[in-house]
This record gives structure tokens, sequence and C-alpha cells, in this order.
């Protein structure tokens, strides 16, 4: 059993930065962070292999954020930089307990969410 648990959301104004952060317990392989914003589906924001060579986005955020971990201490992050109101959203993070790299689809443990809200 893995327990993923976030920290970091906050309120910040457009243009501005958030840093998240995932603490994991338990074995985990790739991880990613996707977020839900309200009326709208989950949707994939970041993903990043096991060794943390190999990283993938969502268009909407290439360029703005960087998902990045540190295995010695289990813990996942995703700086997110020039925040927009379309960011606004609970943010989760996701592991894969399976396979080395990203497949968002085998994602099977989450955390409860962080909330992201960004004002214009």
């Amino acid at each position: 059993q893995v327990q993923l648990v976030e920290s970091g959301g906050g309120f910040v104004q457009a243009g501005g930065s958030l840093r998240l952060s995932c603490a994991a317990s338990g074995r985990t392989y790739a991880m990613g962070w996707l977020r839900q914003a309200p009326g709208k589906e989950r949707e994939f924001v970041a993903g990043i292999s096991w060794s943390g060579g190999v990283t993938k986005y969502a268009d909407s955020v290439k360029g703005r954020f960087t998902i990045s971990r540190d295995n010695a201490k289990n813990t996942v992050y995703l700086q997110m930089n020039s925040l927009k109101p379309d960011d606004t959203a609970v943010y989760y993070c996701a592991a894969d307990r399976t396979y080395a790299n990203i497949r968002p689809s085998s994602y099977d443990s989450w955390g409860q969410g962080t909330q992201v809200t960004v004002s214009s």
C-alpha cells in the first residue's frame, strides 16, 4: 500500500509561482501530477519516470511547469511558474506501483489533492 501526501497549494496572483510536493510512503515507480478543475474531468499535467530521466508534460503547461523527484526522500515536486487563472484546480499526486516509465493510465495510488487558485 502506498500513501501520498501533497502540500504546497494555495492562492496566488496570475504570473506567480507555487511549488507542490508529494511525499510517498511505500515503494513507487513512475509518478505524476494530475488536476481537476470545477466541472471538468481530471487531466494529466506532468509525469516523471522512476529514474527521473524522462519527463512528460501536457501542452498547456509546457515551458511553465517542471516536475522533479528526489528518490532518497521518496518525494516528487511540481514547480509551477507563470501561473494563469486556467491553472486553478485541485492538483493530485499519483504513483505507479508497477512501471518505471510514464504511463498515466497505470497510476494506481492517489493523494488527497491540494487546491491551487490563481486570480486574474
